[in-house]
């Protein structure tokens, strides 16, 4: 059996690991393949409120067949090098956010707060985790963004 990987493979690969970067950094892979999603978040602040809602859902659903292929690919359940379910998911815990009007540092509070809330994983994210394949690789990250959604909310109530 070849063990060469199809272009798809290589596709699902790169766009998994946050175009390469998870592969590359040996150290918080997923915190740094996330930063893609700071541009998407950008980009998406600038839509309507419920264009927004329907940009995040259609990143989650992308999200899953590609965090599933890489899985099924590196062969390690929610390997840490896969970051698609971070930064492919990054924009939910800022919806509704008037980016563009906050200073620059109100970004790295909200991408810190992400963080955290992903690592600590609250429940019922930590258990979502145990679902099968690509799956289960989004849904705890979907769920901590919506923690992180509120948090950031707050945080935007009492600070700007």
């Amino acid at each position: 059996m070849s063990t060469r990987r199809s272009f798809i493979d290589k596709l699902c690969i790169f766009v998994a690991t946050g175009f390469g970067i998870g592969l590359v950094v040996p150290f918080a892979p997923g915190t740094f393949g996330s930063a893609a999603g700071v541009a998407l978040a950008y980009a998406t602040s600038r839509l309507e409120l419920w264009l927004q809602i329907v940009a995040v859902l259609g990143f989650a659903l992308a999200a899953i067949p590609f965090c599933g292929a890489a899985e099924r690919i590196l062969g390690v359940k929610d390997d840490g090098r896969i970051a698609a379910d971070e930064w492919m998911l990054f924009p939910l815990a800022v919806v509704g956010l008037p980016l563009a009007e906050l200073p620059w540092w109100a970004m790295a509070v909200f991408f810190a707060v992400v963080r955290l809330v992903d690592i600590v994983k609250p429940p019922p994210a930590r258990q979502l985790q145990a679902l099968p394949g690509g799956f289960g690789v989004v849904a705890d990250d979907f769920a901590a963004n919506l923690y992180a959604l509120a948090i950031n909310w707050s945080a935007y109530l009492l600070l700007f």
